[in-house]
């Protein structure tokens, strides 16, 4: 009897794990016929714990030079293309703005005010309020639950209009270090709108969003990083810190707080003010230190070397072929000198002859 009830106890036990067991993969399967995910379900703020297992460079505050650059990233370019694709999510592979977009009404990142000037202002007063952001954009949600929990479906998500990023990037020397830096400081995603009828496309800069807020996320989160080998990875940190992005400038920070377009009358000009700078900062790293000698140097001094060794060879061989020449004219000198000598001894000889 107590060898029944031992099997009984046991058989229940295994029960209950089993049930226990098999409940997340339910309640995922129910979520996933909702259709809707709320921000509870698909990302988790990350501990400050967490955040310090994913320490950051930040930009020194005393340096001997600084200067810092606004570019935009167009989305469209090859090289930009691992922060758009896939445009829907698939499996566990999101773009940035998908990501970007869950951890921010989820909580776990702050999003910052686009002002007018275009300047980025990371003080709490600037924080976005993220229901408002939804609303000024138009996007579809809905609220759930006692604490009201913003449910936003991820088809509803607008990551396929969000086809470019402005990104500020500082350039300074730290004298601590002697070395030249360069690194990404801040984010704004944008979205462009061709209207109902057509047109020109409206660019929309939603929000800025502090990168060092945001890097422990973005060592989490890997993407393709190439078409010609498709298990090439990288994560999103790893893609702005090793500067894998192409992008025009289109501001710095300057005295009269204008971009290049309000200073530069047409294309062209505001293309010549694009390599005047990108000319400048690579001077100034290039005046720190010496830098390595190119390629195209080290052909032309190649080149040099064998052009000197061409020279010398040409100037032997005129050495020998005047020795040659001198030789030459030594021996006929001889032939010639000895041939008189002869004439004489046969003319001297046939007069004693006829004497």
């Amino acid at each position: 009897m107590r060898q029944m009830n031992k099997i009984l106890v046991l058989f229940a036990v295994l029960l209950i794990g089993q049930y226990a067991v098999a409940q997340p993969p339910a309640r995922k399967k129910e979520q996933k016929k909702s259709g809707a995910t709320t921000a509870a379900t698909y990302e988790v703020p990350l501990s400050e714990r967490a955040k310090s297992q994913y320490p950051t460079t930040t930009t020194p505050t005393e340096v001997v030079w600084k200067r810092d650059i606004y570019r935009t990233l167009d989305l469209e370019k090859e090289k930009n293309a691992s922060l758009y694709y896939p445009v829907q999510p698939i499996g566990n592979s999101v773009n940035l703005f998908t990501f970007l977009f869950r951890h921010l009404i989820a909580g776990s990142i702050n999003a910052y005010e686009y002002n007018l000037d275009g300047y980025e202002n990371f003080s709490p007063e600037n924080i976005v309020n993220v229901r408002e952001l939804l609303e000024h954009y138009a996007i579809v949600h809905e609220f759930q639950g006692a604490d009201s929990t913003i449910v936003v479906n991820p088809a509803d998500v607008p990551s396929n209009v969000v086809l470019s990023y402005y990104i500020k990037e500082s350039y300074y020397y730290d004298q601590r270090t002697a070395t030249f830096s360069q690194r990404v400081t801040a984010i704004c995603p944008v979205m462009h709108n061709a209207g109902e009828y057509g047109g020109e496309t409206i660019k929309y800069p939603m929000f800025w969003l502090k990168y060092d807020e945001i890097a422990p996320l973005l060592t989490q989160q890997t993407v393709m990083s190439s078409s010609y080998n498709n298990v090439s990875t990288m994560t999103f940190d790893d893609f702005f810190t090793k500067h894998c992005y192409e992008g025009d400038i289109y501001k710095t920070v300057n005295l009269r707080n204008l971009a290049i377009a309000q200073y530069c009358k047409d294309s062209t000009a505001i293309k010549k003010e694009q390599q005047k700078i990108e000319k400048q900062l690579a001077d100034v790293q290039g005046t720190l230190w010496e830098l390595p000698r190119p390629a195209a140097d080290t052909t032309a001094v190649a080149a040099d070397s064998v052009a000197t060794d061409t020279k010398q060879k040409a100037k032997g061989e005129k050495r020998e072929a005047r020795a040659a020449r001198k030789k030459q004219q030594s021996a006929s000198k001889k032939k010639s000198s000895g041939g008189s000598s002869k004439s004489k001894g046969s003319t001297i000889s046939v007069r004693r002859q006829r004497r």
